[in-house]
């Protein structure tokens, strides 16, 4: 037992655990800020554009009674299909898609300007031209077949 809590507090501590947690957080909080941009600035002027349409109590009534709003069926416990929930959540989730997309791509874009700068590095070795053996690109003589290079 006692090697089993040694081993937890190994796993707790290490650093991507914690790593991890806090990218959790990040994204919970994340998630409602854009479900607050989603039900409060996006979906507000699509509705408007659309006859004044409320996603919100938009719904499917299955009981046969007759409900004023989604809150109120649901209140009194009829079988209901919130498909304006359900758009809402869609275009949630293609908001933060979108987003995790273009993060993606900025990472990928500063990974692949390191790999040019890298690249762009002056090269160390050079070739001999007479053995074609690679030595040092300060070399006077080659180290390999002891010719005299040129200091061009």
């Amino acid at each position: 037992m006692k090697k089993m809590i040694e081993d937890f507090k190994t796993f707790i501590l290490r650093g991507n655990v914690i790593d991890m947690a806090v990218g959790i957080i990040i994204g919970v909080a994340f998630g409602a800020i854009v479900t607050s941009l989603v039900n409060d600035i996006v979906m507000p002027p699509i509705g408007f554009l659309l006859g004044n349409i409320d996603f919100s109590n938009l719904f499917l009534n299955m009981s046969g009674t007759d409900y004023a709003s989604l809150s109120e069926a649901r209140a009194a416990g009829a079988p209901v299909i919130a498909y304006g929930a359900f758009i809402t959540t869609i275009i949630n989730f293609l908001i933060i898609a979108l987003v995790v997309f273009l993060m993606i791509r900025v990472v990928n874009n500063l990974v692949k300007i390191g790999k040019k700068n890298e690249a762009a590095a002056a090269p160390v070795t050079k070739e001999c031209p007479f053995c074609f053996s690679s030595i040092a690109i300060k070399a006077t003589r080659c180290s390999h077949c002891t010719s005299q290079l040129d200091l061009k």
